[in-house]
């Protein structure tokens, strides 16, 4: 009977705390505002501007996990351009810094997310730290 109070208890517990049951990475893409919200442990943590697929383009929507991750990644598509701290998530596509900054906040990519160079490293580095199981990217219209 101890045993069935002390499972029960427990149980309740977890149920009664989801947040700290969680421990992770969650970024939020919304291509219709161009915005990134990071919430780390389910607590928002940023807000930041991106730019994601221009006109001829896609940037894919849905919901994934990191599938690689690069400190430092070069193109192999469009002429070795830069994409610092890359956290690739669908075939070629990925979360990495750009250094056009001045067209983040509105479409302007080939189809990846782009952020400032120092928030991608942040992102990077949480991503690192969390781990990619425990890291969900949500793209949405």
């Amino acid at each position: 009977m101890r045993r069935f109070v002390f499972v029960t208890a427990l149980l309740s517990l977890a149920l009664a705390l989801p947040s700290a049951a969680f421990a992770g990475v969650v970024a939020k893409i919304d291509i219709a505002t161009q915005r990134m919200q990071v919430y780390v442990n389910g607590k928002p943590a940023y807000n930041w501007r991106v730019s994601t697929a221009r006109s001829g383009y896609h940037t894919p929507t849905g919901t994934y996990k990191p599938t690689n991750l690069v400190r430092y990644h070069r193109s192999t598509i469009y002429n070795g351009s830069p994409m610092p701290h890359s956290i690739f998530f669908y075939k070629g596509y990925a979360i990495h810094g750009s250094y056009e900054t001045k067209h983040l906040g509105r479409p302007a990519s080939h189809g990846c997310v782009r952020l400032h160079p120092s928030n991608a490293a942040k992102l990077y580095a949480l991503v690192k730290r969390y781990g990619a199981g425990n890291t969900t990217i949500k793209i949405t219209r």
